[in-house]
């Protein structure tokens, strides 16, 4: 299940693709500058019924590097399966843009984020054919913001400092120099990034202390107020979400497999709410003859008229 820690993780990207290559600096990087970022869709489905999605994907545009593709994964602590799936995302992205493919990982605690920093080979030791080594992103490499005027230089960077280390001893000072630079914050702004931190703090005692920080604001205390409020019904919009994910997800298959999908057939499968339906309709469309066979139950209509059976057998 998706939290919401795991979506400001990357969401805070997604949002605002520049945050990479200042953070990357920081860093140490040295990035050719961006001409243009694009959010590109997440979705690497395949024809198989199995359904594959990258928390966030950017495209960016340099003059003298050319453009270049960011995959963004949240990651909440390890996960032995993750690097393959890790090695497939960053294959596919590559194979199918034919661009050079990056992978970010951002962790919000240091033992997640030494694990995910060790790099995994498919091979033999002595002859390896593919190794994954993300940029991992977390309380060990991103900077510690505590200074009022630092985080008002950069209130995404502060923002993502609190995210990072939201389980770190610093976090404390981070959150009381981050609510103090929101003052001086547009309140559109502002309320974006207090909607970032407040999903990214999963302690109750921290994220009480940031309540106690806002309030001194009304108009961002609102803000987490209306976060508070709106977790209550993410568990119907995840909901949402992945029926929407499994009918795209359908949508592909059948266009990778050139069957012509008409405006009704495209319009069923995009209204229909329900996952267990869009899940029986993403395995049928694997192997239907036709776009319009996803809604058909092949495995009755195939089988033989019992009463003719026994009439031949008499």
């Amino acid at each position: 299940m998706v939290s919401s820690a795991h979506e400001a993780l990357h969401r805070i990207f997604r949002d605002h693709p520049d945050l990479f290559y200042r953070l990357s600096s920081r860093l140490g990087y040295d990035l050719p500058p961006p001409t243009k970022a694009t959010v590109e869709c997440p979705d690497v489905t395949e024809t198989a019924a199995i359904e594959r999605r990258i928390d966030t994907l950017i495209r960016f545009e340099t003059e003298s590097q050319g453009p270049f593709l960011l995959a963004v994964e949240a990651q909440g602590k390890p996960d032995p399966a993750k690097p393959s799936s890790w090695a497939y995302y960053v294959s596919y992205l590559w194979s199918k843009y034919r661009l050079p493919t990056h992978l970010m990982v951002v962790c919000q605690d240091r033992r997640t984020a030494a694990w995910a920093q060790r790099p995994v080979t498919s091979g033999l030791p002595f002859m390896p054919t593919l190794t994954v080594r993300p940029l991992v992103v977390g309380p060990h490499n991103t900077p510690v913001i505590a200074d009022p005027r630092q985080a008002r230089e950069d209130i995404l960077m502060a923002a993502l400092s609190a995210i990072t280390h939201a389980a770190e001893p610093d976090i404390d000072a981070i959150l009381k120099a981050l609510s103090s630079a929101l003052r001086d914050v547009p309140e559109d702004q502002g309320s974006q990034v207090v909607e970032y931190t407040s999903q990214g703090l999963r302690n109750g005692r921290v994220k009480q202390l940031w309540k106690e920080l806002l309030m001194t604001d009304t108009s961002f205390y609102r803000s987490w107020l209306f976060e508070e409020v709106r977790d209550e019904g993410r568990a119907e919009g995840r909901a949402e979400e992945s029926a929407k994910s499994k009918a795209e997800a359908i949508l592909v298959v059948l266009g990778q497999r050139n069957l012509k999908v008409s405006d009704e057939v495209r319009k069923r499968i995009e209204d229909c709410g329900d996952p267990d339906v869009l899940r029986m309709w993403l395995v049928r469309a694997v192997t239907a003859p036709t776009a319009e066979g996803v809604f058909e139950d092949r495995s009755q209509s195939a089988a033989p008229d019992q009463s003719r059976v026994d009439s031949t057998s008499r």
